[in-house]
């Protein structure tokens, strides 16, 4: 089954990846981005999903029969995250009413529906792990559940199916993503390396020692692909994550041997990146100019905050891929690979050296 697809957030991680998977099946793909980036077989949209008349004008002439949702806009507080947050997806549903084309709208959220919001992450009651679909929301305030209620209150109007997708911490390729592990521990395992300073692990014992899981962008596209066309997998919630766990005590030392360097024991003290990278910007400008390297700007790469939150956490995260083995989604991709392959890439374009 073919159609065309509508990606919102197309320049993202999950964006890129979801439109690099559809357009090599077969897919016409349009890409909606405030500043879209070219891609192979995508046709740019711009657009800002805050405002309704530059969406409607932006899609008028598009009839997609899918839509992939994955973008989100950060704020100061989590209420101001619900109502601009929610806002953006009811605007985008709205714009494409018209066009009555809609078969299937899928939602890219993530384990914050477990975890809670930023303001209170992984704090409080949060549910037992792994985490299982069936475990429902937490009774808190959630940006999350404002985008999912917008997509269930347009499906109900106008007829169209959904799917839910949660992912964890995901790995790909970005430039610019405000939440990107990956790249970000690229570039600090590529300072430690230049400058002599000791890899060392930034977060929690709980992360360092206790199981977790993430998710590959590319397997993450694949799941999108797999649940806008299976009719078993219509109006259905899913945990999308690689399928292997692992104990960032073994993962570190795997990266710091892809780079070359030594990984320092963890010794119970969080350093978290936010401090360790704080000064780091005029060091990555010297080394991309040394090396050549595309983007000088180390801000554009890494993400510390974000990487912090993940390997801060004072609790085990594990999640529970049941749901969609039964549905007959089977795809794997072993963490360490996934991570490898990233470099790999940001090497071969020459964001790292």
């Amino acid at each position: 089954m073919t159609g065309s697809v509508l990606i919102v957030g197309a320049s993202g991680i999950v964006g890129s990846a979801a439109a690099e998977r559809f357009s090599a099946e077969g897919w016409k793909v349009a890409g909606l981005a405030r500043k879209p980036v070219a891609q192979d077989g995508v046709t740019p949209v711009s657009a800002d999903l805050q405002d309704p008349a530059s969406l409607e004008r932006a899609l008028s002439g598009l009839a997609p029969s899918h839509v992939v949702l994955a973008t989100w806009m950060r704020r100061d507080t989590e209420a101001e995250m619900i109502r601009v947050n929610g806002a953006m997806v009811e605007n985008l549903l709205a714009a494409l009413r018209p066009a009555g084309s809609l078969r299937h709208v899928a939602l890219v959220t993530g384990l914050k529906h477990y975890l809670g919001p930023f303001e209170a992450y992984g704090k409080g009651a949060v549910p037992q792990t792994p985490f299982r679909e069936e475990q429902g929301r937490l009774d808190v305030e959630n940006f999350y559940y404002a985008q999912e209620d917008a997509v269930f209150s347009a499906a109900a109007r106008d007829g169209f199916a959904w799917s839910v997708h949660r992912p964890h911490t995901i790995i790909g390729k970005a430039v610019g993503n405000a939440m990107n592990m990956g790249t970000t521990l690229a570039a600090y395992a590529t300072l430690c390396r230049e400058t002599g300073r000791p890899f060392r692990f930034p977060g929690s014992g709980m992360q360092w020692n206790g199981l977790t899981d993430m998710t590959d962008a590319r397997l993450l596209a694949r799941h999108l692909l797999w649940a806008s066309t299976s009719a078993r997998a219509a109006n259905e919630d899913f945990n999308v994550v690689d399928g292997d766990v692992f104990r960032w005590s073994w993962m570190w030392g795997r990266i710091a041997e892809w780079f070359g360097i030594a990984d320092e024991p963890f010794d119970g003290t969080v350093r978290p990146l936010e401090t360790q990278m704080a000064e780091d910007g005029p060091v990555w400008a010297e080394i991309a100019a040394r090396h050549g390297l595309a983007e000088p700007d180390l801000a554009k790469l890494a993400s510390p905050w974000h990487t912090d939150a993940d390997l801060g956490r004072p609790i085990e995260v594990v999640t529970d891929m049941s749901k969609s083995r039964r549905f007959g989604f089977l795809d794997y991709q072993p963490t360490d690979d996934a991570f490898f392959d990233l470099f790999a890439r940001l090497r071969a374009d020459r964001l790292i050296p």
